[in-house]
């Protein structure tokens, strides 16, 4: 159930390793933060650099990221085409959002437990059914989902 080589990288099912980031500029990052309410004067000062693969990738060599398709995962603010990054050293636990492999297709959903107690995949979108795991065809779970990242 669990991913046994985290540098497999499936290039034949779309998946990208980490290196998408690679060598790619620093950005600016303002401390001060930015208010939802209401305005407040800007800072006008970049106080360091922010390089988005060592924010996003704590196990870089284990990470990777992937394009969401469908609409499955949207309570959970995750929406058709997103970038997921996964963390295939990570050891998923219920309650995560993880990428899993059923029958040799990705699908990204939450590993929780049903009414009985089993353990299932959760869609965050109630027009999707529970996945049980365990239960017909090949289930492996292949990576937990550490952050989305999408356009506003």
């Amino acid at each position: 159930m669990f991913p046994t080589d985290p540098h497999d990288t499936r290039a034949t099912l779309g998946v990208g390793p980490c290196s998408a980031f690679s060598g790619s500029p620093e950005a600016p990052l303002l401390e001060a933060r930015v208010p939802a309410g209401f305005t407040s004067p800007a800072e006008g000062r970049v106080d360091r650099r922010l390089n988005l693969e060592r924010h996003l990738a704590t196990h870089p060599e284990a990470t990777f990221y992937m394009r969401v398709s469908g609409n499955s995962m949207r309570d959970a603010g995750i929406a058709d085409g997103d970038l997921i990054v996964v963390d295939r050293s990570v050891r998923p636990a219920m309650g995560d959002v993880v990428v899993a492999a059923l029958d040799g297709e990705f699908t990204v959903k939450r590993l929780a437990r049903d009414a009985r107690g089993a353990p299932v995949l959760r869609a965050a979108n109630p027009a999707y059914r529970d996945i049980p795991v365990g239960e017909e065809g090949e289930l492996s779970v292949w990576g937990v989902v550490k952050w989305a990242v999408h356009k506003v």
